[in-house]
């Protein structure tokens, strides 16, 4: 392992750990001595990264700090790249120039050579077939997902039907030609699904749901059999 490569993952492992890990594990999970692992975290500091040293405790990486360059192989930037791709490609023009965005904030913390490599990842998103035309604000309908805020919708099923609903949304699946919005229906008393290109008028509501987005996706994977059990 080159010196480079230990310093990115030694980053790595300090990001996983959301309070002070020991310096003796830290070189032990790197396969180095102390007195190394102590001149790595000497210079990944002098280049930017804000590690903190809690004596007694070990060392820790500040929360939402912004990395240096060396966080990013090759690899990682081709998974990016990719992604921000297919993003571009599939989704609404909100998400779109979001990940434009992201490229151009990676783009402008990274050394040189990875610079340029960015800029010609060998990864493309073949075109799909023609998205359904979506006409909600899809950007609500994620800040309600975010906020875990109900949401009063407007519907049409398969059917024709029309329908007004209160939900509370939790996340959004990608196919290839439509996308659909996984949510708990107050009227329904249950989960239900809806295709967001059959979605009218959508208004976020002020109050919050019960438990939060996390405990509904909780309850959510149970109830699609993809909790494991």
């Amino acid at each position: 392992m080159s010196r480079a490569e230990r310093l990115l993952q030694l980053m790595q492992e300090l990001r996983l750990h959301r309070y002070p890990v020991a310096g003796q594990m830290l070189a032990d999970r790197l396969g180095i001595s102390l007195r190394t692992l102590y001149r790595d975290i000497a210079s990944l500091q002098a280049q930017g990264a804000d590690i903190r040293s809690e004596p007694g405790l070990g060392y820790q990486l500040t929360p939402g700090h912004q990395l240096p360059p060396l966080m990013f192989s090759e690899e990682e930037i081709e998974a990016l790249m990719l992604g921000a791709r297919w993003v571009a490609n599939q989704s609404d023009p909100d998400l779109a120039s979001a990940a434009q965005h992201l490229t151009a904030k990676v783009e402008a913390v990274l050394p040189d050579k990875l610079r340029h490599y960015l800029a010609s990842v060998p990864l493309l998103v073949a075109p799909s077939r023609q998205l359904l035309p979506v006409q909600a604000d899809m950007a609500l309908v994620r800040q309600a997902i975010r906020r875990s805020r109900r949401l009063h919708i407007h519907y049409q099923d398969l059917k024709g039907l029309h329908s007004s609903r209160t939900v509370w949304p939790l996340a959004i699946a990608f196919f290839d030609q439509v996308r659909v919005l996984a949510a708990w229906c107050e009227e329904r008393s249950d989960f239900r699904h809806f295709r967001t290109d059959r979605l009218g008028q959508v208004e976020l509501l002020d109050s919050p749901y019960p438990g939060g987005r996390q405990v509904l996706m909780q309850r959510w994977r149970r109830h699609q059999g993809l909790d494991g059990s």
